[in-house]
């Protein structure tokens, strides 16, 4: 009997930006009509607005979350492993509502990957005890960024859920 491997180890994500964790909570990424699939391609021009983030859950709870994006493929000329590229962190997204419900702290950046294959990260984290995340600082930079640091610092603990798609940079037909 064949055995299925899980596509965030296939993909390289957990190892790369997260630990293992168990999935405990749903959520939907979606541009436009497309929702993002683990391993899925998504161009950068139909991935340059927002995304809508559902966490799937009815909203009868208290519990908290906190999204972030990351491209962990990104160049660093400092430490090129394990250093991610910030694309958004919202935080205190009620559960069963979408990331339009908490508090942006990295505004959305879109993909632009320069060359080659990039994966596009969502991280999804459950806050201490529904506690608001009074009191965070947004980084200091978008590059040289780590998922697992931030979560540390803010007391995040493992992920309850991620997804991710791949993109690279369109070929454009340039007139004479």
């Amino acid at each position: 009997m064949a055995r299925s491997l899980d596509p965030l180890v296939v993909g390289r994500v957990i190892g790369d930006v997260v630990d293992m964790f168990n999935r405990v909570t749903e959520f939907t990424v979606r541009y436009g009509n497309k929702q993002v699939a683990n391993g899925c391609d998504i161009k950068p021009s139909a991935s340059a607005n927002e995304p809508r983030v559902q966490i799937l859950a009815p909203p009868l709870s208290s519990n908290l979350y906190t999204l972030v994006m990351v491209d962990p493929d990104a160049p660093s000329p400092s430490e090129p492993k394990y250093r991610e590229w910030l694309h958004w962190i919202v935080v205190d997204i009620p559960e069963g509502s979408d990331a339009t419900q908490g508090k942006e702290l990295v505004p959305y950046m879109g993909p632009r990957p320069p060359t080659g294959i990039h994966r596009y990260v969502f991280v999804l984290f459950k806050q201490k005890n529904g506690a608001v995340m009074a009191g965070i600082r947004p980084p200091d930079a978008r590059n040289n960024f780590r998922t697992r640091q931030f979560a540390a610092e803010n007391d995040l603990g493992l992920p309850v859920a991620a997804v991710y798609f791949n993109s690279q940079r369109e070929i454009t037909v340039r007139k004479r």
